[in-house]
């Protein structure tokens, strides 16, 4: 009898521990990236020679000519992106080549960042409530926060954004959703050495701006927590491109795009060299609206005033992308599908009425 007892009991237990295991196992993983403001113009043509040899927009024109200008747009924009050029067409998918057919646009009326990120993080616009940059938070559910409440993913979502409105947009103390952003440090009693001396590094670091910190400390930040947290969401959010194109500055507005694509390949390598995240993890990059062209001048701003800023691009690779490489003929997709795009991706129940973007077909 007490035999009879002790294997019931066996069989309880392991039911149990199997049960906990499938509640806490999940084969896929998510990292969205955000480029504020960088142009389908340069991802795909690369470096603008009208803006390269323009006095007004760019000091050092034989230098940024010496290390990106090429004869071909293929082989700029290989030179440019090296890794999303040179990668990412073997193992993914790349929209928004307006040359080939193939658009992606925003759907919001505005066409500048909160209302873009809104739309990207949430999956629908909001032209009434959000109408501005301003420190409001958002009334909109996040896919962020809709994977923080699911209790499989709790504790395994983060966000690390340069720019300090994103605690207002992913409504952090509503969501719970730890989010790491402007001139935010690393707080707790477990910081890991590299994280001390970010925190040390950005205190003593200027930025050019007031409320966008330069993009290595996000960068970094968030590499850090995919190494200690092994998060099964994370948003991270490059802020320097738009930022560098608003002072007008196209040397640096380039410079930080290619830097940018090293930290993306950089977050690749680590992944694919993680027991946890390799072959499970799909990557998605894009970004908040677009910039002006024509007038040259224009390709400062954005907003629903400039023309195009409306237009911009989608990049996905890795784990469940069919590699389509550079996507063409008469292609149209709208930032309101990414978050629908995650939801599936993660199994998660969202509701819209914005169809996931098919990446496995």
């Amino acid at each position: 009898m007490k035999q009879l007892f002790f294997a019931f009991a066996f069989i309880i237990c392991s039911i149990s521990a199997l049960a906990q295991k499938g509640l806490n196992k999940n084969d896929q993983h998510v990292i969205l990236i955000t480029l504020d403001g960088f142009r389908w113009q340069e991802l795909f043509k690369g470096i603008d020679k009208t803006l390269m040899t323009n006095e007004e927009f760019t000091r050092d024109t034989s230098g940024l000519k010496k290390k990106f200008w090429k004869e071909t747009p293929e082989e700029r924009r290989k030179t440019l992106l090296p890794f999303i050029w040179g990668t990412v067409p073997k193992i993914g998918q790349i929209y928004g080549n307006r040359g080939l057919g193939s658009r992606v646009n925003l759907t919001n009326s505005y066409w500048f960042s909160y209302p873009g990120y809104n739309e990207i993080l949430s999956g629908n616009a909001d032209d009434t409530r959000i109408d501005s940059n301003d420190k409001i938070p958002n009334p909109n559910k996040t896919i962020l926060e809709l994977a923080n409440h699911d209790k499989r993913f709790r504790g395994k979502v983060g966000a690390f954004a340069s720019w300090d409105v994103f605690q207002y947009i992913i409504n952090e103390e509503r969501s719970g959703v730890p989010v790491n952003a402007g001139f935010d440090l690393v707080e707790g009693t477990t910081l890991s050495t590299n994280e001390k001396y970010l925190n040390k590094l950005q205190k003593a670091t200027p930025s050019p701006w007031s409320t966008v910190r330069l993009d290595v400390f996000t960068h970094h930040y968030a590499l850090e927590y995919l190494k200690k947290t092994h998060p099964i969401l994370l948003y991270i959010s490059y802020g320097e491109t738009d930022d560098f194109a608003h002072d007008g500055n196209y040397d640096a507005y380039i410079k930080s795009a290619n830097t940018t694509d090293g930290f993306i390949e950089e977050l690749w390598n680590f992944t694919q060299n993680d027991p946890v995240y390799k072959d499970k993890t799909t990557f998605i990059i894009t970004t908040d609206h677009g910039r002006g062209t024509q007038p040259i001048e224009t390709w400062r701003g954005h907003g629903s005033d400039v023309n195009g800023a409306d237009e911009v691009w989608l990049i996905a690779f890795g784990a469940d992308v069919k590699p389509l490489g550079e996507v063409e003929n008469d292609v149209q997709l709208f930032s309101n599908q990414i978050a629908s795009t995650i939801a599936e991706l993660l199994k998660l129940d969202f509701e819209s009425n914005n169809r996931p973007i098919r990446l496995k077909d």
